[in-house]
Protein backbone atom coordinates (compact mmCIF):
# COMPACT_ATOMS: atom_id res chain seq x y z
CA UNK A 1 0.00 0.00 0.00
CA UNK A 2 1.61 3.39 -0.84
CA UNK A 3 2.59 5.13 2.47
CA UNK A 4 -0.09 8.35 2.24
CA UNK A 5 -3.14 5.77 2.15
CA UNK A 6 -4.40 4.23 5.17
CA UNK A 7 -7.02 1.45 6.25
CA UNK A 8 -9.92 3.53 7.38
CA UNK A 9 -10.82 0.99 10.87
CA UNK A 10 -7.22 0.98 11.91
CA UNK A 11 -8.19 5.11 12.69
CA UNK A 12 -11.01 4.82 14.44
CA UNK A 13 -10.74 3.99 18.22
CA UNK A 14 -13.28 2.62 19.85
CA UNK A 15 -16.06 -0.23 18.12
CA UNK A 16 -18.89 1.90 17.96
CA UNK A 17 -16.58 4.61 15.40
CA UNK A 18 -15.72 1.28 13.13
CA UNK A 19 -17.27 1.80 9.87
CA UNK A 20 -19.23 -1.10 8.19
CA UNK A 21 -17.86 -2.73 5.51
CA UNK A 22 -19.42 -3.87 2.45
CA UNK A 23 -16.88 -3.83 0.06
CA UNK A 24 -19.15 -4.81 -3.25
CA UNK A 25 -16.61 -5.60 -5.85
CA UNK A 26 -15.00 -7.97 -3.25
CA UNK A 27 -17.81 -10.21 -3.75
CA UNK A 28 -20.23 -11.07 -6.60
CA UNK A 29 -23.01 -8.86 -5.22
CA UNK A 30 -22.13 -6.11 -7.81
CA UNK A 31 -23.14 -5.36 -11.50
CA UNK A 32 -20.48 -7.32 -13.60
CA UNK A 33 -21.90 -10.21 -10.99
CA UNK A 34 -17.95 -11.73 -9.73
CA UNK A 35 -14.93 -10.57 -7.51
CA UNK A 36 -13.35 -7.82 -9.34
CA UNK A 37 -9.65 -8.13 -10.21
CA UNK A 38 -7.90 -6.20 -8.02
CA UNK A 39 -9.97 -6.59 -4.57
CA UNK A 40 -8.28 -9.24 -2.28
CA UNK A 41 -9.97 -8.21 0.48
CA UNK A 42 -12.88 -6.69 2.24
CA UNK A 43 -11.14 -3.74 3.34
CA UNK A 44 -11.62 0.14 2.53
CA UNK A 45 -8.90 2.57 1.92
CA UNK A 46 -8.68 5.81 1.44
CA UNK A 47 -5.68 9.02 1.11
CA UNK A 48 -4.67 9.66 4.91
CA UNK A 49 -6.23 12.75 4.19
CA UNK A 50 -9.58 12.03 3.13
CA UNK A 51 -9.90 9.01 6.04
CA UNK A 52 -9.21 12.27 8.68
CA UNK A 53 -11.71 13.76 6.99
CA UNK A 54 -14.18 11.09 6.99
CA UNK A 55 -13.90 10.23 10.95
CA UNK A 56 -15.13 13.32 11.16
CA UNK A 57 -18.39 13.41 9.15
CA UNK A 58 -18.51 9.38 10.97
CA UNK A 59 -18.67 11.04 14.21
CA UNK A 60 -21.22 13.67 13.31
CA UNK A 61 -23.30 10.62 12.16
CA UNK A 62 -22.81 9.12 15.44
CA UNK A 63 -24.11 11.89 17.39
CA UNK A 64 -27.10 11.67 15.17
CA UNK A 65 -27.67 7.93 15.65
CA UNK A 66 -26.36 6.52 12.77
CA UNK A 67 -22.91 4.86 11.05
CA UNK A 68 -21.26 5.06 7.65
CA UNK A 69 -21.47 2.08 5.80
CA UNK A 70 -18.45 1.67 2.64
CA UNK A 71 -19.62 -0.26 -0.36
CA UNK A 72 -15.94 1.14 -2.04
CA UNK A 73 -13.33 3.50 -1.27
CA UNK A 74 -10.12 3.44 -2.90
CA UNK A 75 -10.48 1.32 -6.36
CA UNK A 76 -6.96 0.00 -8.26
CA UNK A 77 -6.82 1.26 -11.62
CA UNK A 78 -6.68 -2.54 -12.58
CA UNK A 79 -10.64 -3.03 -11.28
CA UNK A 80 -11.38 0.28 -13.63
CA UNK A 81 -9.88 -1.64 -16.93
CA UNK A 82 -11.71 -5.11 -15.71
CA UNK A 83 -14.69 -2.82 -16.23
CA UNK A 84 -13.97 -1.21 -19.71
CA UNK A 85 -13.61 -4.51 -21.21
CA UNK A 86 -16.61 -6.03 -19.54
CA UNK A 87 -18.58 -2.84 -20.99
CA UNK A 88 -17.02 -3.51 -24.42
CA UNK A 89 -18.87 -7.27 -23.92
CA UNK A 90 -22.14 -6.65 -25.09
CA UNK A 91 -23.61 -10.23 -24.82
CA UNK A 92 -22.75 -10.33 -20.91
CA UNK A 93 -25.62 -8.99 -19.35
CA UNK A 94 -25.62 -11.28 -16.16
CA UNK A 95 -26.92 -8.92 -13.73
CA UNK A 96 -28.77 -6.06 -16.13
CA UNK A 97 -31.64 -6.78 -14.41
CA UNK A 98 -30.81 -5.66 -10.82
CA UNK A 99 -28.34 -3.22 -11.63
CA UNK A 100 -29.24 -1.45 -14.94
CA UNK A 101 -32.62 -2.53 -16.06
CA UNK A 102 -33.09 0.85 -18.03
CA UNK A 103 -29.89 1.75 -19.84
CA UNK A 104 -28.75 -0.40 -22.54
CA UNK A 105 -25.15 -1.85 -21.95
CA UNK A 106 -24.14 -0.74 -25.20
CA UNK A 107 -24.90 3.02 -23.65
CA UNK A 108 -23.21 2.49 -20.37
CA UNK A 109 -19.64 4.51 -21.58
CA UNK A 110 -22.18 7.22 -23.40
CA UNK A 111 -24.15 7.80 -20.18
CA UNK A 112 -21.39 8.27 -18.06
CA UNK A 113 -21.66 5.13 -15.89
CA UNK A 114 -18.50 3.31 -17.07
CA UNK A 115 -15.29 5.59 -18.34
CA UNK A 116 -12.07 4.57 -18.48
CA UNK A 117 -10.68 6.56 -14.98
CA UNK A 118 -12.10 7.33 -11.82
CA UNK A 119 -11.77 9.46 -9.36
CA UNK A 120 -11.73 6.20 -6.96
CA UNK A 121 -8.48 5.15 -8.00
CA UNK A 122 -6.83 8.27 -7.24
CA UNK A 123 -7.66 7.62 -3.58
CA UNK A 124 -10.33 9.80 -1.76
CA UNK A 125 -13.42 9.18 -3.21
CA UNK A 126 -15.70 6.84 -1.12
CA UNK A 127 -19.62 5.42 -1.57
CA UNK A 128 -21.24 5.08 1.19
CA UNK A 129 -24.69 4.78 2.88
CA UNK A 130 -25.68 5.36 6.55
CA UNK A 131 -27.12 3.09 9.00
CA UNK A 132 -29.29 3.33 12.05
CA UNK A 133 -27.54 2.32 15.01
CA UNK A 134 -30.30 1.19 16.93
CA UNK A 135 -32.04 -1.11 14.21
CA UNK A 136 -28.92 -2.08 12.60
CA UNK A 137 -30.58 -1.51 9.07
CA UNK A 138 -29.63 0.92 6.28
CA UNK A 139 -31.61 4.10 5.80
CA UNK A 140 -33.52 4.19 2.51
CA UNK A 141 -32.39 6.32 0.00
CA UNK A 142 -34.57 5.29 -2.20
CA UNK A 143 -32.58 3.03 -4.98
CA UNK A 144 -29.70 0.25 -4.08
CA UNK A 145 -25.66 1.85 -4.37
CA UNK A 146 -24.26 1.12 -7.77
CA UNK A 147 -28.07 1.10 -9.58
CA UNK A 148 -27.43 3.01 -13.26
CA UNK A 149 -30.53 4.80 -13.21
CA UNK A 150 -31.97 8.94 -12.59
CA UNK A 151 -33.42 7.50 -9.67
CA UNK A 152 -30.21 7.04 -7.87
CA UNK A 153 -29.59 10.80 -8.99
CA UNK A 154 -28.96 12.95 -5.66
CA UNK A 155 -31.65 15.09 -6.67
CA UNK A 156 -34.31 12.41 -8.62
CA UNK A 157 -37.82 13.65 -7.75
CA UNK A 158 -38.99 9.97 -8.11
CA UNK A 159 -38.44 9.31 -4.25
CA UNK A 160 -40.06 9.91 -1.31
CA UNK A 161 -39.66 13.17 0.68
CA UNK A 162 -38.12 11.34 3.26
CA UNK A 163 -35.83 9.43 1.15
CA UNK A 164 -35.03 12.89 -0.27
CA UNK A 165 -34.74 13.93 3.37
CA UNK A 166 -31.99 11.14 3.96
CA UNK A 167 -30.13 11.64 0.99
CA UNK A 168 -29.83 15.24 1.78
CA UNK A 169 -28.54 14.44 5.07
CA UNK A 170 -25.62 12.32 4.11
CA UNK A 171 -24.78 15.00 1.70
CA UNK A 172 -24.82 17.31 3.99
CA UNK A 173 -23.10 15.75 6.82
CA UNK A 174 -20.15 14.92 3.90
CA UNK A 175 -19.87 18.45 2.35
CA UNK A 176 -19.52 20.23 5.98
CA UNK A 177 -15.97 17.91 6.15
CA UNK A 178 -14.70 18.56 3.16
CA UNK A 179 -16.65 16.24 0.21
CA UNK A 180 -18.11 17.02 -2.78
CA UNK A 181 -20.91 14.82 -4.47
CA UNK A 182 -21.40 14.18 -7.98
CA UNK A 183 -24.83 14.56 -9.87
CA UNK A 184 -25.00 10.83 -11.00
CA UNK A 185 -25.11 8.90 -7.66
CA UNK A 186 -26.38 9.72 -4.08
CA UNK A 187 -23.67 7.80 -2.28
CA UNK A 188 -20.50 8.79 -4.04
CA UNK A 189 -18.12 11.81 -2.38
CA UNK A 190 -14.86 12.89 -3.39
CA UNK A 191 -12.37 15.08 -1.20
CA UNK A 192 -12.01 18.10 -2.90
CA UNK A 193 -9.04 19.34 -1.51
CA UNK A 194 -7.72 15.68 -2.44
CA UNK A 195 -3.58 14.97 -2.39
CA UNK A 196 -3.46 13.29 -5.96
CA UNK A 197 -5.67 14.64 -8.09
CA UNK A 198 -4.01 13.55 -11.31
CA UNK A 199 -2.42 10.12 -9.95
CA UNK A 200 -4.20 6.50 -10.76
CA UNK A 201 -3.05 4.35 -8.24
CA UNK A 202 -2.69 0.76 -9.08
CA UNK A 203 -1.70 -1.45 -6.05
CA UNK A 204 -4.33 -3.82 -5.00
CA UNK A 205 -6.85 -3.79 -1.82
CA UNK A 206 -5.47 -6.44 0.55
Amino acid sequence: MHPAFVELNTLTRDNQAEYELELRYFSEQNFVGQQIPGYESNKAILTRKAANALLLAQRDFIQLGYKIKIFDAYRPQTAVDFFVNWASDLQDLKNKSEYYPNVEKSNLFSEGYIAARSGHSRGSAVDLTLVDLESGQEIDMGSPWDFFDPISWPTSEKVTEQQRANRRLLAATMQKHGFASIKEEWWHFYLVDEPFPNTYFQFPVK
